[in-house]
């Protein structure tokens, strides 16, 4: 077996208390259930940013074609300022 080390993690009331549930009604420990949410989350993260960069550059396709009279770096200014936006909304929203 792998030697395991103890972390301490902070979590949101709410978020705790369904994670404590969650584990409940899996009938497992909250480290395990933790443990696999962290497996998943890197298994994945490639996966995800793959495919939501791929979206991304549709979306920007698609803006240019719709857009011809609108230079390319407005169009890519207007793109990252709209990102920037999205992550601080998702940031305020997981706080």
């Amino acid at each position: 077996m792998a030697v395991r080390k103890l972390i301490t993690i902070s979590l949101s009331a709410p978020l705790l208390k369904k994670a404590q549930e969650m584990a409940k009604e899996e009938n497992r420990t909250k480290s395990e259930l933790l443990r696999e949410a962290l497996r998943f989350y890197i298994d994945t993260r490639g996966v995800r940013r793959r495919a939501a960069r791929e979206q991304l550059f549709a979306i920007v396709d698609r803006a240019q074609a719709a857009a011809k009279e609108v230079p390319p770096q407005q169009i890519r200014k207007v793109v990252r300022e709209a990102i920037a936006s999205a992550r601080g909304e998702k940031q305020r929203a997981s706080a």
